[in-house]
């Protein structure tokens, strides 16, 4: 079995209180209900003919429907999650408008065990949170990466 790989990018933005981050609510129905612990970095699976750093690219464009920026990507490292996979994110300062998100989709079978399929946004919208409520609002897995961020010298 191969290792499964993960790669992503953690916009952030300055604000008056310092900076605030851009975290996407997981979509389908699993999480339509959920709040806190239901937001997750933009990211999303490659293969081994793919680096991370164009995967995470790729990815975000996918899942946000927008162009990445092109600001410099921060790398922020790698970490292995609960499930295995190995998942590797960059921040990069930008700002972006939440309104102008096209999610990306998925099928999936839709009631369990129906035989009927439906579609459902990768992620259902994205917001800006400061630190301690995108903390909150993060998958658990995923806090470590805003701790990296957090770390990184200012300027």
């Amino acid at each position: 079995m191969t290792q499964k790989r993960s790669a992503g990018l953690l916009l952030f933005r300055t604000a008056e209180d310092g900076i605030e981050v851009l975290l996407g609510h997981m979509g389908g129905p699993f999480w339509e209900h959920k709040d806190d612990g239901a937001w997750a970095i933009p990211k999303g699976e490659y293969e081994a003919d793919e680096t991370p750093l164009d995967a995470a690219r790729r990815e975000f464009t996918e899942e946000i429907g927008l162009p990445p920026p092109e600001s410099p990507y921060l790398p922020l490292g790698e970490l292995r999650i609960p499930n295995g996979k190995l998942v590797t994110i960059w921040a990069v300062r930008a700002d972006l408008d939440p309104a102008l998100m096209v999610p990306g989709t998925f099928t999936m079978e839709w009631p369990p065990h129906s035989g009927r399929t439906q579609e459902f946004p990768e992620l259902d919208r994205v917001a800006w949170f400061a630190p301690p409520m995108a903390e909150t609002k993060l998958i658990p897995s995923q806090i470590p990466f805003l701790e990296r961020l957090l770390g990184l010298p200012r300027g």
